[in-house]
């Protein structure tokens, strides 16, 4: 008799946890949206004016980062700002190379003329907080070892401009820009500067249930499952979500006020299913005398931007993420 694993977990179609350990991310959600989590190859040739490679950025851990570059004149000198992204997922699932990502940062990269560096984040279980954040961290570090002429890489000793970098976040990402920019306030980044820092619909919440997590619809993109199981996979053992990643704005975390933080931009969706602690940090943020943008994106919900068939058959979706790009364009430029 064929023994099978016990299942511990199982979140929304994205992941499934088993006694043993092990864990399975095949996605089992409709089949039409498959495409939007399945890798895109890296391609070093320019394909719409964006070209993208891999690099092993810490030969002991593995650690990976994806490059977008956009197409540069021959004769144009000019740097390009770096723009060092983290992807959501809750901690749990996702990847750099993700064809949701690759569509939405190609993107990014033409309008913004930026060099975008995504990386490849380790995953909760197999890996809890802080290891994603420590990930996001080598990653800098690697940013300034480059500035510092310690590393090399030829895309961006070549082609950026190593006083202007941005860290960038997508839901559960948007918590990692928080935590770095607060980490990097606190040392000497030598050759290189942080400019700035923009959170997209971060995943910031609180143990109770805000009122617009009961009240919001849920999305392909965010339910109170997901919400739940992740945080609940990612946090450190016996923690809860008012854990200072989860929850910058609590009596738990450090004192907003005290923090050494650039420029943020921060965007929310207004039917987000977790709006209410979003705009909860931006209050307490601004209340913190803290530089930062807030952009409201009505009509639509949390990372509506990453799905391409909501893009494609929704106007409001569409536009608005036209709008979202056209913004983050804007802030990088004055950054």
């Amino acid at each position: 008799m064929i023994s099978q694993k016990k299942l511990l977990h199982e979140v929304s179609g994205w992941l499934k946890v088993f006694e043993d350990g092990s864990t399975d991310r095949t996605w089992t959600g409709p089949s039409e949206v498959q495409f939007m989590v399945e890798p895109v190859q890296p391609h070093e040739e320019f394909i719409n004016g964006v070209a993208t490679r891999d690099v092993v950025v810490d030969k002991d851990s593995g650690l990976q980062v994806r490059i977008y570059l956009p197409e540069i004149k021959p004769r144009d000198e000019i740097k390009l700002p770096i723009i060092l992204h983290f992807h959501g997922g809750g901690f749990c699932i996702s990847r750099a190379d993700w064809y949701m990502y690759y569509h939405m940062y190609t993107n990014l990269a033409r309008s913004a003329k930026a060099i975008f560096v995504s990386v490849y984040l380790r995953l909760a279980p197999e890996h809890r907080l802080p290891a994603a954040i420590d990930d996001g961290w080598s990653a800098l570090l690697w940013l300034r070892s480059l500035a510092q002429g310690d590393s090399y890489e030829p895309w961006l000793v070549d082609h950026a401009d190593f006083n202007r970098v941005i860290l960038l976040g997508d839901s559960t990402g948007g918590n990692i820009v928080h935590e770095l920019a607060a980490r990097a306030g606190k040392v000497d980044l030598n050759h290189m500067r942080l400019t700035g820092g923009i959170l997209i619909h971060p995943g910031f919440v609180r143990s109770t249930r805000s009122r617009s997590e009961l009240e919001q619809p849920e999305s392909p993109m965010l339910t109170l499952d997901m919400v739940d199981k992740f945080l609940s996979l990612a946090l450190p053992v016996g923690s809860s979500k008012d854990h200072p990643i989860t929850c910058p704005m609590g009596s738990g975390a450090p004192d907003l006020v005290t923090l050494k933080l650039p420029p943020f931009l921060l965007c929310v969706a207004e039917m987000d299913m977790i709006v209410d602690t979003e705009i909860e940090y931006y209050e307490a943020m601004k209340k913190a005398e803290k530089d930062v943008e807030l952009l409201i994106s009505p009509g639509v919900a949390h990372s509506f931007y990453l799905n391409k068939i909501a893009i494609e058959m929704d106007p409001q979706t569409a536009s608005q993420t036209e709008i979202l790009i056209s913004r983050i364009t804007e802030f990088i430029n004055k950054h």
